[in-house]
C-alpha cells in the first residue's frame, strides 16, 4: 500500500488551472522531492494533499484511505515559514502543539523528551525562539511536526533561508528520520538537497508531473557525460566546433554549456576547442540541476 495517492487531481484558482490531471504516488519509507518553479502547483498539490484545499476532481488517499479522514492523525506538515510561538522554549513549543493533537500528557512528556533529544534541543531548554539562530528555527519547527507521530511528514522548503552548515546538519537530520522508516514528502529550491536526499523526485510543470522517476532516471534525461560551461569573446565559434565535435549546446543562464557525449578531463576538453578563443571552461558533472533545466527548457 502506497503512503500517498494523488490520482487526476484538478484545481482551477480563479481563471487559472493549477493542477492539471496530476497523478502523484509515494511508497512508504521513501523521501520523494516535489520539484518545480514558482506556480507550477507545488503549494497547490500540498495544500489539497493535507486537507486545506478541497479539489475540483480526483482522489487523494493517504496509507490508503480518503486524506479527509487520514489528515489530522498521519500527517506531519512543517510549513516554509516558521509556525512557532517565538515567546515560547522549544519544549513549550512541542507541549502546547501536543496538547493540540490531544496526545495525554504523560505521552506527551515522553514523546517531548524523545524529541528534545532526537534534534539536539537540551542546550536550548531555557531559551525562547526567537533568541534561536534560524537553522535551530528549524529544527524545532520539524519536531513541532513530528509531536503526535504521524506516518508521513511534509516538509515544505525546510532549509529556506539557513546557511551551509545549519543546511546540511538539517539534511543529517531527514536522512535520521528516514532511517527509522518515515515517508517523506519535501519540496525544495536547492537542487543539490533533493539529489542527496530523496529517493526520488517528480517535477511540475504546468500543473503536470512533467518527469518522475529515482534520481539515476531524471539525470538520464541529459545527454551528456559531463558538461563544460565555456566563456569566449566569440560564441560562435564555440558554437561551430561543438557542432563539429558532435556536442550538444544548451543555454544556462546565459552561459554557453557544451554536453560531452563521454567522459573528458579539463585538458582533454581545452585542447578539443584550441583556437575558438575560450577564455574560460568549468568542467562539471550532471547534475539534477541540469536535469532539471533540461526540462523546463522542453528538452
Amino acid at each position: 500500500m502506497s503512503a500517498v495517492r494523488l490520482a487526476d487531481i484538478d484545481k482551477t484558482l480563479g481563471a487559472r488551472r493549477v493542477l492539471d490531471g496530476l497523478n502523484l504516488t509515494i511508497e512508504q519509507g521513501e523521501i520523494y522531492g516535489l520539484l518545480g518553479p514558482n506556480g507550477s502547483g507545488k503549494s497547490t498539490a500540498i495544500n489539497i494533499l493535507c486537507n486545506l484545499l478541497d479539489p475540483d476532481r480526483g482522489t487523494v488517499e493517504i496509507d490508503g484511505r480518503p486524506a479527509s479522514a487520514a489528515a489530522r492523525t498521519a500527517l506531519g506538515i512543517c510549513p516554509q515559514d516558521i509556525a512557532l510561538y517565538r515567546d515560547l522554549y522549544p519544549a513549550e513549543n512541542l507541549r502546547f502543539f501536543a496538547e493540540i493533537y490531544g496526545l495525554a500528557p504523560g505521552h506527551a512528556s515522553r514523546r517531548i523528551a524523545e524529541l528534545v533529544g532526537l534534534f539536539g534541543l537540551e542546550t536550548f531548554a531555557r531559551t525562547p525562539v526567537a533568541a534561536l539562530s534560524g537553522g535551530w528555527q528549524r529544527r524545532v519547527n520539524i519536531a513541532v511536526a513530528l509531536v503526535h507521530a504521524p506516518t508521513l511528514l511534509v516538509l515544505d522548503e525546510p532549509t529556506a533561508a539557513v546557511d551551509v552548515k545549519a543546511r546540511q546538519e538539517l539534511w543529517l537530520i531527514i536522512e535520521a528520520l528516514k532511517k527509522q522508516g518515515m515517508t517523506i514528502l519535501l519540496t525544495t529550491h536547492h537542487l543539490e538537497e533533493a539529489e542527496r536526499l530523496c529517493s526520488r523526485v517528480g517535477i511540475l510543470k504546468d500543473g503536470r508531473l512533467a518527469r518522475e522517476g529515482t534520481i539515476a532516471e531524471i539525470l538520464a534525461l541529459v545527454p551528456a557525460q559531463a558538461i563544460a560551461l565555456v566563456d569566449g569573446p566569440d560564441p560562435e565559434k564555440v558554437r561551430a566546433r561543438a557542432r563539429e565535435l558532435g556536442w550538444a549546446l544548451r543555454d544556462y543562464a546565459g552561459r554557453m554549456a557544451c554536453l560531452l557525449p563521454q567522459q573528458a578531463s579539463l585538458e582533454e576538453t581545452a585542447l578539443a576547442l584550441r583556437g575558438v578563443g575560450a577564455t574560460s571552461i568549468n568542467l562539471q558533472r550532471v547534475s539534477l540541476e541540469h536535469a532539471y533545466l533540461e526540462v523546463m527548457q522542453g528538452a
